[in-house]
C-alpha cells in the first residue's frame, strides 16, 4: 500500500498559465546515495542529476528511523508533547497513531508557525530568495525552489531532519512515464489531467531556468536545479502542501501534520488556531490507543487522489468519488458554428468535461446536452443554453426544454456507453504485454501501476454504469408513458369513427 499523503480541505491545484512565473510511498525505494549536493551561495558543486539517478535526499517511505529523528527534532524545536506518534500502519505504511485516548472534538497537533514552511520562510542563502522575489515568482514555484535549495544543503539546513523524512520519490502521477499513462489510464479522464500537470511542471521549470537560473548560475547551478529535482519538489508540494483558511489561505508545508493519512470517513482538516497559535485539527471521532488517526484531504474523487497522492481507496468507500464525462458538439451539425460561438462567449469549450457522481450529475451538463441536440429551429435558445452550461451562470434551474428531454437523455446515455466500452476493453483486456524482459523491481512497479489503474477504472466505470441505469430508466418511463398515451388516442379515434 502506498504512503497516503497529505491533505487539504480545499483543492490546491495551482492554476499555471502559459507564463508560469506570473501566474500564480515510494513503493520501490531508490538505493541510498552517500554523496549529497552541498552548495554555497556563489559556488556550484556536485554531479548532475539525471532521470536515471535517484534524488540524493529523502528516504524510502517505510523508513521509521528518519521519522523518529524528525519527531525528536520537532520536539527539540518547540513542538508540544503529542498524543500521537509516527508508527508503521496498515493504511499508508507510515502514519500518526494514538498513544492515549483521544476524545471526539479534541484539538491535536499544535505545530507552531516557526516549524511551518511557507513563502515567508527564511532561506539558508538569503540572496537566492531575494532574486526569486525580485522576479515575483509565485508561491508554488518559489516553494519548489526553496525545498531544493534546503535539501541540497543537507545537515547545514535547519530543515534537514524534515527533508530526510520526506519520500525520495513521492507517490504521484508525476512519476508515471507517458507510456505508462497511455497504457494504464487509457480509459480514464485522469490521464489528461496527469499529462496537463506534467506539462505545467516542465513549463514552470523551463521558465525559471530561462528567466532566472541561467542568469544566476552560481546561485542556481544546473547540477542541483534541474528537471528531476523539480519533479521531486513539485511531487512533495502536490502531496503535502496545505491551505490554511485562518491565515488568509496561505499555503504551507506542515512537518509532523503531513504524516497524517486520509480517510473518506472523516471531515476534519488542518487550520491555524489563533488561541493556541499553532496548526491544529479537531477530531470528529474518538480514538483508542494504537488506532491510526486520520484527517480529510478534501472532497476528492479517486482519480484526484491518485493524481496527487498516488493511491486509490477501496471501491465504494469514497462518497466523493466521481468521473468526468466528455460531451462535445458534432461538427456535422448544421448549427455547429453558431453553437460553438455561443459556448465560447461563456467560456465553455468543446469537448467539455462534467463530473458524474453516483448521486447524479450537474445541471450544467444537461444545459450543454440540450445545446448539442437542439435543432436549427431553436437558434433563439442557443445563447441561453450556452450560458447555463457555464459554471459562471447563476440561473440554471429555469433551463428546461421538455421537447428535447428524451433526445438529450439518449445523447448522454450514448456518451456513457462510449466511455464504458473503453473501460471494459482495458479492464477485460489487461495492460501492456509481459513479453519484454524486465528486472524484479520493474515487474513489481508494473504490478503496482496495473493494480492502481484497475482499481481506478473499476470505480469510475461503476459510476458510469449507475448513471446509464438512471438515464435508461427515465427514458423507459418516458417512452412507456408516450406509448400509453398513443394507445389511448388511437382508441378514441376508433370510437369516434
Amino acid at each position: 500500500m502506498v504512503e497516503i499523503v497529505r491533505s487539504l480541505h480545499t483543492s490546491l491545484l495551482p492554476q499555471f498559465l502559459p507564463n508560469p512565473l506570473v501566474s500564480p510511498r515510494q513503493a520501490f525505494p531508490a538505493p541510498s546515495i552517500s554523496t549529497r549536493f552541498r552548495t554555497r551561495c556563489s559556488i556550484s558543486t556536485g554531479s548532475r542529476i539525471s532521470q536515471e539517478q535517484p534524488i540524493p535526499w529523502g528516504c524510502g517511505t517505510e523508513s521509521l528511523e528518519s521519522s523518529s529523528a524528525l519527531q525528536k527534532w520537532l520536539s527539540d524545536s518547540g513542538l508540544p508533547l503529542q498524543k500521537m506518534a509516527i508508527q508503521r500502519v496498515e493504511v499508508g505504511e507510515r502514519g500518526l497513531v494514538a498513544l492515549k485516548n483521544i476524545r471526539k472534538g479534541e484539538k491535536l497537533l499544535f505545530v507552531p508557525p516557526s516549524l511551518v514552511i511557507s513563502a515567508d520562510s527564511e532561506w539558508s542563502c538569503p540572496e537566492m530568495g531575494n532574486v526569486l522575489k525580485r522576479f515575483s515568482v509565485p508561491d508554488w514555484p518559489l516553494l519548489a525552489t526553496y525545498l531544493i535549495s534546503e535539501a541540497s544543503r543537507a545537515s547545514s539546513s535547519r530543515w534537514s531532519s524534515y527533508i530526510s523524512a520526506l519520500p525520495r520519490q513521492p507517490y504521484s502521477l508525476l512519476y508515471w512515464s507517458r507510456s505508462e499513462l497511455d497504457t494504464y489510464l487509457v480509459a480514464s479522464p485522469i490521464r489528461e489531467r496527469a499529462i496537463e500537470r506534467i506539462t505545467d511542471v516542465i513549463g514552470t521549470y523551463n521558465d525559471l531556468r530561462t528567466r532566472i537560473f541561467s542568469k544566476y548560475p552560481d546561485l542556481f547551478p544546473e547540477e542541483v536545479y534541474n528537471m528531476e529535482t523539480f519533479r521531486w519538489s513539485f511531487g512533495i508540494l502536490f502531496s503535502r502542501l496545505v491551505r490554511l483558511p485562518s491565515m488568509d489561505g496561505k499555503v504551507a508545508l506542515v512537518p509532523w501534520a503531513d504524516m497524517l493519512n486520509h480517510s473518506s470517513e472523516v471531515e476534519t482538516f488542518l487550520d491555524y488556531d489563533k488561541s493556541s497559535q499553532g496548526i491544529v485539527f479537531m477530531t470528529d471521532r474518538s480514538y483508542q490507543p494504537g488506532e491510526q488517526v486520520f484527517i480529510s484531504y478534501g472532497k476528492k474523487s479517486n482519480g484526484e487522489l491518485l493524481l496527487s497522492y498516488g493511491f486509490v481507496p477501496k471501491e465504494g468507500t469514497n462518497p466523493n468519488d466521481s468521473v468526468e464525462l466528455s460531451l462535445y458538439l458534432n461538427k456535422s451539425d448544421k448549427c455547429y458554428k453558431e453553437k460553438l460561438e455561443a459556448l465560447k462567449r461563456h467560456g465553455v469549450s468543446t469537448p467539455q468535461r462534467f463530473p458524474l457522481q453516483v448521486t447524479g450529475w450537474p445541471l450544467e451538463m444537461m444545459a450543454y446536452a440540450y445545446l448539442v441536440v437542439s435543432p436549427p429551429s431553436m437558434k433563439q435558445h442557443f445563447e441561453e443554453m450556452a450560458a447555463a452550461a457555464s459554471n459562471r451562470s447563476t440561473a440554471k434551474r429555469g433551463i428546461d426544454y421538455p421537447e428535447l428531454e428524451e433526445q438529450t437523455l439518449q445523447f448522454i446515455s450514448d456518451c456513457c456507453e462510449s466511455s464504458i466500452s473503453k473501460y471494459s476493453k482495458y479492464i477485460e483486456g489487461g495492460g501492456m504485454s509481459d513479453s519484454v524482459a524486465m528486472s524484479a523491481k520493474q515487474a513489481n512497479r508494473k504490478l503496482l501501476l496495473k493494480q492502481l489503474a484497475a482499481d481506478l477504472c473499476t470505480s469510475e466505470r461503476r459510476i458510469l454504469y449507475r448513471t446509464q441505469y438512471i438515464l435508461r430508466r427515465r427514458l423507459r418511463d418516458m417512452r412507456s408513458g408516450e406509448l400509453r398515451a398513443l394507445t389511448l388516442f388511437n382508441g378514441f379515434r376508433k370510437l369516434f369513427k
